[in-house]
This record gives C-alpha cells, sequence and structure tokens, in this order.
C-alpha cells in the first residue's frame, strides 16, 4: 500500500520539530558552513544513492567528508567531481566479530576527532550504530540518521528463532546507545517507524521523521516508453537470496513453460555475504533458459529502458528499493512484495501487483498477467511515472531533510 502525501510531512515547508543542535543554528540566521561527515557501509552507495544529497550540501558551502570501506577510484574522482573528499574507514559490510567492529569504532572516532567534525550523518545499520557511538565519544554535537531499513533482524521470521531474537535485543541496545541525544532520524517506511518506536530505539520520538526514501532523480532516470515485442522482465539487486532471487527464477521456469517468447534478465553483483547466490547456481539458470545474467553496471539505465516489467520479490527488510523508484522513474510497471518498503511503491493493480514473498507461482501468475493483457505494460509504467513524480523526486526529498537538519 503506498503512502499517501498526507502521512508524510510537507516537502516544502519548514520543519516544525528540529533536534536542539540544530534550532541553534537556525536561531542564528543563515547556516553557518559545517564540517559535514556522511558514513556509509558501501562506498559506491555514496554515487549510486546519495550524490544528489552530498552536491547539495556542498552546494550550500559546506566542506563535506564521504567515507565508505572500499577505496573505488570511479567512486573517488566521481566525488572529486563535485568538491567532496572520499575516506576510506575499517569495515567489515558483514558479519559480528566484535574485534572487527571494535576496528570500525575506533576508525570512525579518529576520522570524526582529526577532521573536527561538526555534523555526522550515517546511514545503514553499522554506520549508524558504529559512527553514532564514534560520534558521541568524539563530542559531534549534530548528529542525524538515515534509517533506510531496520533490516532482516526485525522481520517477523527472524523473531520466531532464538539466534534472531537474541541478535535483535543486542541490535536494540547498539541503536539506544547511538541514536542517543540524536537531532533527528528519518526512516523510510512506516514498519521502521513503528519498531523504533516500538523498541524504544531513540529518547525523543519527536525527532523521528517518515520520509519517502532517498528519492529518484527525475532527469537522470527519464522517462522512456516501454519497448514493443518480446516481453522482458527485469530484476536488478545483489545475488542475495533474501532478495527474492530464487523465486525469480522459479518463477521465469513455471511462466516460460506457457510464454516461451518471454525473457527473464538479471542485474547486480555477486555478494561475499552467506546468504548469496553462488556463481554455480546462476550458471544453472542460465544453462536451463530461466534467466540471462547480465552481469553487473555503473549504469542501470539502458537495462531498464529495455525491460517491459520491473520485477523485485524481496523479503528482505527493505527501507524504500532504490532500483524500484528507478524503474518508477523510467516508467515501469512494477511487480513486488507485499512487505515494509516495497509496498510503499506500488498501488496494487494501479501501476504494479504486491504478492506474497517467497511464493513463486504466485509470482509467475501475476507476471503472465502482462503476456495476457500487454497494454497494461504502458499503462501501469505511465502511472509508475507519475508517483515517482509525485512522491518520490530526490530534490524534494533532499530538501526536506536538509531544512529538518537546518543545514539550508
Amino acid at each position: 500500500m503506498l503512502i499517501d502525501a498526507s502521512d508524510y510531512p510537507p516537502l516544502k515547508q519548514p520543519a516544525q520539530q528540529w533536534g536542539a543542535a540544530a534550532k541553534s543554528a537556525a536561531v542564528a540566521g543563515a547556516t553557518p558552513k559545517q564540517r559535514i561527515a556522511v558514513l556509509s557501509s558501501y562506498s559506491r552507495s555514496l554515487t549510486n544513492f546519495r550524490l544528489e544529497l552530498l552536491r547539495r550540501l556542498v552546494e550550500a558551502g559546506h566542506s563535506v567528508v564521504a567515507v565508505g570501506p572500499e577505496q573505488d577510484e570511479e567512486v573517488v574522482n566521481q566525488l572529486a567531481g563535485i568538491g567532496v573528499e572520499f575516506v576510506q574507514t575499517s569495515m567489515a559490510r558483514t558479519g559480528l566479530n566484535p574485534l572487527t567492529d571494535l576496528a570500525t569504532l575506533w576508525s570512525y572516532w579518529r576520522l570524526l576527532r582529526t577532521r573536527k567534525i561538526d555534523v555526522v550523518i550515517p546511514y545503514t545499520m553499522k554506520p549508524i550504530v558504529y559512527g553514532g557511538i564514534a560520534a558521541r565519544l568524539a563530542g559531534v554535537k549534530r548528529r542525524y540518521f538515515l534509517v533506510t531499513g531496520l533490516g532482516h533482524v526485525y522481520s517477523d521470521a527472524a523473531s520466531k528463532r532464538w539466534l534472531g531474537r537474541r541478535v535483535k535485543q543486542i541490535s536494540i541496545l547498539l541503536y539506544r546507545l547511538a541514536l542517543k541525544g540524536a537531532g533527528g532520524v528519518f526512516a523510510y517506511n512506516r514498519a521502521d517507524t513503528a519498531d523504533i518506536a516500538s523498541c524504544g530505539l531513540m529518547s525523543d520520538l519527536r525527532d523521528l521523521t517518515l520520509v519517502p526514501g532517498s528519492g529518484v532523480d527525475l532527469d537522470h532516470y527519464a522517462f522512456s516508453q516501454p519497448p514493443v515485442g518480446r516481453p522482458v522482465f527485469l530484476l536488478i539487486a545483489r545475488l542475495l537470496k533474501d532478495k527474492g532471487i530464487i523465486e525469480y527464477a522459479e518463477a521465469a521456469r513455471l511462466v516460460r513453460q506457457q510464454y516461451p517468447e518471454a525473457e527473464f534478465r538479471l542485474l547486480g553483483q555477486y555478494d561475499p555475504s552467506p546468504a548469496a547466490i553462488s556463481a554455480d547456481t546462476m550458471a544453472g539458470w542460465v544453462k536451463d533458459g530461466s534467466l540471462t545474467y547480465l552481469g553487473e553496471t555503473t549504469d542501470v539505465r539502458p537495462h531498464l529502458a529495455e525491460c517491459s516489467v520491473f520485477v523485485l520479490p524481496s523479503y528482505y527488510r527493505e527501507g524504500i528499493p532504490r532500483s524500484i523508484l528507478e524503474a518508477m522513474s523510467t516508467g515501469r510497471a512494477i511487480v513486488t512484495t507485499d512487505l515494509p518498503g516495497c509496498d510503499e511503491t506500488v498501488r496494487d493493480g494501479v501501476n504494479g501487483y504486491l504478492v506474497e514473498p517467497r511464493n513463486a507461482r504466485q509470482l509467475a501468475e501475476v507476471l503472465c498477467r502482462f503476456l495476457k493483457a500487454p497494454s497494461l505494460v504502458a499503462e501501469m509504467g505511465l502511472r509508475s511515472r507519475e508517483l515517482a513524480q509525485s512522491k518520490f523526486d530526490v530534490h524534494a526529498v533532499n530538501k526536506l531533510l536538509l531544512d529538518r537538519m537546518a543545514l539550508l
């Protein structure tokens, strides 16, 4: 179910609830130049998902450092092109090794102290937890957190397992330490705002704001008419089981039994996670004709332009999936799961369909609707573009964020 505009704070009005540090800055008049650190768990996400936010901070006159664990020269150069310095820090994206995580905490603390950072903006779990704690220890007064998704540990499935419950308890403690005294916490979906409140992750809920994801650049991901002819379905995601890739492959096999002309494409990089899809599994799908694997790319736009329908059968605890927003902006019908984050991008039967997670047969049945009624492809694609324009414009989202942070 898509969030109505009334469920979000007004995008063009100043914030009514700020943290104390932000209020003080606003009272002082024009926002002075700040030294800002944006902390990520994956360096490429800085350019894939945060480039416009970083650009807006620089345009507002601030000195910005972008922090990530991988030294990616393409990322470094792209950030330098907009006036942002990249700094590499120690972090293991996956795993719970306490020594590794302590090294991450130390790395953040040293960076924040030596750079005399005024404002820290972490996103995703490890940067939020260890960046938030490090910022408190380093005396950074203004701390703003982008909760892009609380993750699988907060899902109902994880709560049914003993280990899942223990990990959740630990994460709650860490979040409370990190978010204490936050100037603002920005959650991407209603389920996460509810969990933040019910689990007591932050002390003052007046500083909790629901925002419509990271937004999407409507010009960069320009509208295009879907191709005519052979139907092409596309999934873009890291190659993780939780992204619904196994269900996608099984649905492809079922659909192609009735419609052998349908093509199912998969674009995304292999992941080091234990929950990753193996190269051998992928090779099997390609060999039997279920999937066409496209590898990975730094520019998804040509692939979006070539597809008829975008599919993300994820059961990962998403924020609001950026891949779906990009497909919506391009003007593609969406098929995704009826789960937090994903469900906020689709009006069922209007710009796409919502399906049950882990249900390949239902997914196949829904995908067949586009093959039985090809006019749905263009009709729903147009509705997707309209929703992207009205709710997910990156410039409106960034203005909301930076207004609330008093950084404009």
